[in-house]
C-alpha cells in the first residue's frame, strides 16, 4: 500500500498556496505511478480526493476477475439516466427472487477510481439482493465529470437539493425506484469513501427519497468546497464545520456508519463528525447502546442510537484494524478487504430492520 504524505501537503497548501499543493500532489502521483509525467494539472482537482493511499486496483482494469454466473431468472443490465441535472450510466441487479415481490432498492456508489462493475463486485451486495429480494442500482461516475472517477462531494455545486450530481442520483433512484414499484421508505443510499460522503450529502438533501444512508468511510455533509479544504477533511485538520452547506428542508435518513480505525485515506474522525451531524437535529432524549465484539479476525465497536420507543437514528461502527476499504469486502474487487464484520450484510439488516412507516 503506498502512503500520501499529507503533512507535506498541508504545508504546501499554506496560507492559500493551491499553485504549490497542485504541484506537490502531481510530483506525488507521477511517484506513485497513478499519472504520467508532464500531464497537465489541469484535471487535477477534480480527482484529488480519490485514494491516494491506492491498494491494487483488482477488478478495474486488464485481469479484472470475470463477472459471477447469474443465478437463473436474474438480470445485471446497462443503462443511461438522463436529467435536468444532467445524466450518468449505470447498472440495475434484478434478482430472480423478485418474482416474490421486491422489498427495497439500493443505490450503491463507488469510490475514486473504481467502477460500478468493480463496486459491485467487492461489496458482494448482489447476492445479497437474492436473499432479501432488493434491487441495486449502480451509477458510474463520467470520467469527464471527475479525472479519477470521483464523486464530487467536495463542489459546492454538488452539495445541494436540485443541482448537480445529487440531483442526477436522486432522479436516477427515484426512477428506478418508481419502475419496480418500491416506495421511498424503502429506498436506501450506500457508499464507499467519495461514494460514502455523497451518499450522505444524498441523505441530507433528498431525505424524501432515500430513507436510511449506508457510509463507508465517508466524509460529513459540506465538510469541504475546493481541493485544499478536502484534504483538509480528509485529514482531519480542519474544523469539520467552517464549510457547512445550507442545512435542507425536510428530515435526513437516518445512517449507519463504517469506519476502519486504521484508514488513513480518509481519517476516522469524520465518522465521528457525520455522526454528531445527525445526532444534532435528532430528538433531544435518545438512547445509546455500545457492544466491543469480533468478527472474522477483526475487533469492532458498535455504537447504535435510537429514540425513546426504539427507533432507530444512527448505527456505527468502528473496525480495529481496517484501512481504507469496504469491511468483509469480497475478492476481485478494489478496496475490499475480507476480514472484519460484514459491512454489506449488515447494511442491509439496518435498512430493512426498522423500515419507515409506509403513507
Amino acid at each position: 500500500m503506498k502512503s500520501f504524505n499529507a503533512d507535506a501537503l498541508r504545508r504546501a497548501i499554506g496560507p492559500a498556496r493551491l499553485a504549490a499543493a497542485n504541484d506537490l500532489v502531481r510530483e506525488t502521483l507521477t511517484r506513485h505511478g497513478l499519472m504520467t509525467a508532464g500531464a497537465t494539472p489541469a484535471a487535477m482537482p477534480a480527482g484529488l480526493p480519490a485514494g491516494l493511499h491506492l491498494p491494487g486496483l483488482a477488478g478495474a482494469g486488464p485481469g479484472a476477475a470475470p463477472p459471477a454466473p447469474l443465478p437463473d431468472g436474474a438480470s445485471f443490465e446497462a443503462a443511461r439516466f438522463a436529467g435536468e441535472a444532467g445524466g450518468r450510466d449505470y447498472l440495475t441487479y434484478v434478482p430472480a427472487s423478485a418474482s416474490d415481490g421486491v422489498q427495497g432498492l439500493v443505490l450503491m456508489l463507488h469510490g475514486c477510481t473504481q467502477t460500478h462493475a468493480d463496486f459491485a463486485t467487492g461489496t458482494g451486495m448482489n447476492a445479497l439482493a437474492e436473499t432479501h429480494r432488493l434491487v441495486i442500482v449502480y451509477p458510474q461516475q463520467s470520467r469527464g465529470e471527475n479525472a479519477q472517477s470521483c464523486w464530487n462531494w467536495f463542489s459546492p455545486g454538488d452539495q445541494r437539493r436540485g443541482r448537480g450530481e445529487p440531483a442526477i442520483l436522486a432522479g436516477l433512484a427515484r426512477q428506478v425506484a418508481q419502475a419496480h414499484g418500491v416506495p421511498p421508505q424503502r429506498t436506501f443510499v450506500a457508499g464507499l469513501s467519495a461514494g460514502a460522503a455523497m451518499a450522505v450529502i444524498l441523505g441530507r438533501t433528498h431525505g424524501d427519497v432515500f430513507a436510511a444512508v449506508g457510509a463507508h468511510s465517508g466524509l460529513p455533509h459540506g465538510a469541504a468546497r475546493d481541493v485544499a479544504s478536502a484534504f483538509a477533511a480528509m485529514s482531519a485538520t480542519g474544523t469539520g464545520t467552517e464549510h457547512r452547506a445550507p442545512r435542507p428542508d425536510g428530515h435526513a435518513a437516518r445512517m449507519i456508519l463504517f469506519h476502519g480505525d486504521a484508514d488513513h485515506t480518509v481519517h476516522p474522525a469524520n465518522s465521528d463528525r457525520i455522526a454528531a451531524d445527525l445526532l444534532n437535529h435528532a430528538p433531544a432524549q435518545t438512547l445509546i447502546a455500545r457492544e466491543d465484539g469480533k468478527r472474522n479476525g477483526r475487533g469492532f465497536t458498535r455504537e447504535t442510537t435510537t429514540t425513546t420507543d426504539g427507533a432507530p437514528l444512527l448505527e456505527r461502527w468502528t473496525v480495529k484494524g481496517l484501512g481504507h476499504a469496504w469491511s468483509g469486502g469480497r475478492p476481485g474487487g478494489s478496496y475490499a478487504d475480507p476480514a472484519g464484520p460484514d459491512a454489506s450484510a449488515e447494511m442491509v439488516r439496518f435498512f430493512l430492520e426498522h423500515p419507515a412507516r409506509e403513507g
